[in-house]
């Protein structure tokens, strides 16, 4: 998975849910397909974490400068 885009994963996880709600599968490759997809949501999570440590917010200033400042979230502690 070291290569893959995020697009691919999450196209993949969202493949995996289908198939576990699609109720069909045999309870060995229900769990096969489980521990699959908890693999490309922690994939996932991990790219999205990336990406929001790249934002940047330009902050204007009073003498019409810009500063940056990291993005940050309500949820951030």
């Amino acid at each position: 998975m070291a290569a893959e885009k995020f697009e691919t994963s999450l196209k993949k996880l969202e493949e995996v849910v289908r198939k576990l709600e699609g109720g069909s599968l045999s309870l060995d490759d229900s769990i096969k397909a489980f521990e699959e997809g908890v693999k490309h949501a922690a994939f996932c999570a991990k790219k999205l974490d990336e990406a929001e440590r790249k934002v940047e917010v330009l902050i204007k200033q009073r003498d019409g400068s810009f500063r940056k400042e990291p993005f940050t979230t309500d949820n951030d502690d």
